[in-house]
């Protein structure tokens, strides 16, 4: 259901509100180099401090600025099974191309309780649903047996975000369903579409959608050894990306590339001195800036 280069789209903010023109560029850009999917209201698009309001504003903006030539994967999950559902709902209504649902943060629930969240939110939605696994980020991590049986039990469940960074965990999640494996991780992009992977939902691709779209259609050829060129050429801004919290960095790049502005909301803040310059020497060496 979902292949291919999807870009986890960060959020502009002008004066504390959603900048809807900066947005549009932002969009279309990507667009233009080839990227196959936007993700709205992921994590690089700061979806914790969006309000429900600010959540429906920017995946419809997304929806527009996209005018069918993207598919749109909308974050629309919440550490609450309520709040998820009213807001997979309201999402749902806007015709995206599908959900993407976070395991729920800060709760740690166990295997029956993730099974029980996604159970509620699959039956109440038509559309297709993608499952994001970032432990890092929430602190559970959803295992492959309740993959399986979510898989099993729910036909619009189709697709796993995995970015637990295991690969061990990828080959289970590979050889024991038929979800469609997207990487939730640029630097391990590359390594899971030769396991089998589908694609990635990038944060590179804000700043770079050519060269990640070209990666994973090589792949998707399976064209490893050119693919692998582009792995290791873009290596060390995939990692430079991550010199701070996601989405710190790359909203930095946005705005150094003339973009969109600076402004992040609280608790996000603007990169140290010391790690700016540092990414500010990565960027010109990849001719960004």
């Amino acid at each position: 259901m979902f292949e291919g280069t999807y870009v986890a789209v960060v959020t502009p903010f002008k004066d504390g509100k959603v900048d809807a023109d900066a947005f549009q560029k932002i969009i279309e850009n990507l667009i233009t180099n080839g990227v196959d999917g936007i993700v709205p209201c992921g994590t690089t698009g700061e979806s914790a401090t969006l309000s429900h309001e600010e959540h429906v504003e920017v995946v419809s903006l997304a929806k527009k600025f996209a005018a069918g030539r993207a598919k749109i994967l909308a974050g629309a999950g919440s550490n609450s099974t309520e709040e998820a559902l009213e807001l997979s709902q309201k999402i749902a209504d806007i015709d995206v191309d599908g959900l993407l649902i976070i395991t729920p943060y800060y709760n740690k629930p166990t295997q029956e309780g993730l099974y029980q969240h996604f159970k509620k939110v699959a039956e109440s939605v038509k559309v297709p649903i993608c499952v994001y696994s970032v432990p890092g980020r929430t602190g559970v991590e959803i295992e492959v047996d309740t993959l399986k049986r979510l898989e099993d039990d729910f036909e619009n469940i189709v697709a796993i975000k995995e970015a637990t960074g295991d690969l061990d965990f990828t080959c289970d999640v590979l050889s024991d369903t038929s979800l469609s494996v997207l990487s939730g991780n640029d630097n391990l992009a590359f390594p899971m579409m030769t396991l089998g992977g589908s694609g990635v939902v990038s944060v590179a691709g804000n700043i770079i959608p050519a060269k990640v779209s070209s990666m994973i259609n090589l792949c998707l050829d399976r064209e490893f050894s050119k693919a692998r060129e582009i792995h290791f050429e873009c290596l060390n801004l995939f990692r430079k990306l991550f010199l701070e919290t996601n989405p710190i960095p790359v909203k930095t790049a946005v705005h150094l590339m003339g973009m969109a502005s600076l402004e992040m909301r609280l608790p996000l803040c603007q990169m140290t001195e010391k790690n700016l310059e540092i990414f500010k020497r990565t960027l010109k060496k990849y001719n960004l800036i």
